[in-house]
């Protein structure tokens, strides 16, 4: 088998069966869709949706891929070492009895250890509250990438809203872009930069001359990255001196605004009046 050439720090914990310290790996605070690999030999070990948040500082997984995982009795009989089952490299310890998940089972995991495997989704969503829907749909329709934008509404208390409630503002809702991308085109983070470079996230109360709730600026994540992506990008702009007055948002409820709204400055053939395009990244 061909291994992987590994540098000092890689070698003190895969070979050397040394720890990383807690809260430093690169993979403790991560959770993005696909498949963790041995860092050695790359045999696939975990997968994403066994990843949970156990708050120890490293990598917790309650099961492992059938048979990639080898349990081994440390000399002292207190704890068990787990190693990759195809190549022997150290990966960390399990342990039992602690309740964290249904398993009750937890992979304690080096991130040093392992790699990282994307999964690709080629039809992958995201949410984006930029004021009028029909110039956010605008652009984003001009993004290599981009497989569909349909707009709507999101956020509000009442079920299938229609234009005229959420234009009244009592709803709750926000006028927002459900964007379908191929994530081995575009990335998530081209499409958050985007958001904001064609609209102005710091206005309070609307979007240039549409004011009202309904026109505030935010973003709707569908899972923890695309959350941590935004995050990021916020505090970029903050360090820049924006004051960023776009919130963030599990996601939740989408609705389909009705077919006039739908892909409107292309049947029309006119152009956005409140969103235009200014280079910040």
């Amino acid at each position: 088998m061909n291994y992987n050439i590994l540098n000092e720090q890689e070698k003190y914990v895969i070979e050397q069966k040394g720890t990383e310290r807690a809260f430093t790996g690169i993979y403790n605070d991560f959770y993005e869709e696909g498949t963790y690999l041995c860092k050695k030999c790359n045999t696939p070990l975990y997968k994403s949706g066994d990843k949970f948040k156990s708050g120890c500082g490293w990598p917790s997984f309650d099961d492992e891929i059938k048979g990639a995982v080898k349990r081994v009795p440390d000399k002292d009989g207190r704890r068990v070492e787990i190693v990759c089952a195809s190549c022997g490299a150290h990966l960390g310890h399990v342990f039992e009895g602690e309740g964290f998940t249904a398993k009750n089972t937890r992979h304690c995991v080096n991130s040093i250890s392992l790699n990282f495997e994307k999964k690709i989704n080629e039809n992958k969503k995201s949410y984006f509250a930029g004021g009028c829907f029909w110039g956010v749909e605008y652009y984003f329709q001009k993004q290599k990438g981009v497989k569909s934008v349909v707009s709507g509404y999101m956020g509000g208390f009442v079920d299938n809203p229609t234009y005229q409630i959420v234009s009244s503002g009592n709803s709750g809702h926000l006028e927002v872009v459900e964007v379908t991308y191929d994530e081995s085109i575009v990335s998530y983070e081209s499409l958050a930069k985007l958001f904001f470079e064609i609209h102005d996230f710091t206005q309070t109360n609307g979007q240039g001359p549409d004011i009202g709730s309904q026109y505030l600026s935010a973003i709707f994540y569908v899972d923890e990255s695309q959350k941590n992506i935004a995050q990021k990008l916020i505090v970029e702009l903050e360090k820049k001196g924006f004051k960023v007055a776009t919130t963030l948002h599990p996601e939740v409820t989408f609705y389909k605004a009705e077919d006039y709204h739908q892909n409107y400055y292309n049947k029309t053939g006119k152009f956005p009046y409140c969103h235009s395009y200014k280079k910040i990244f």
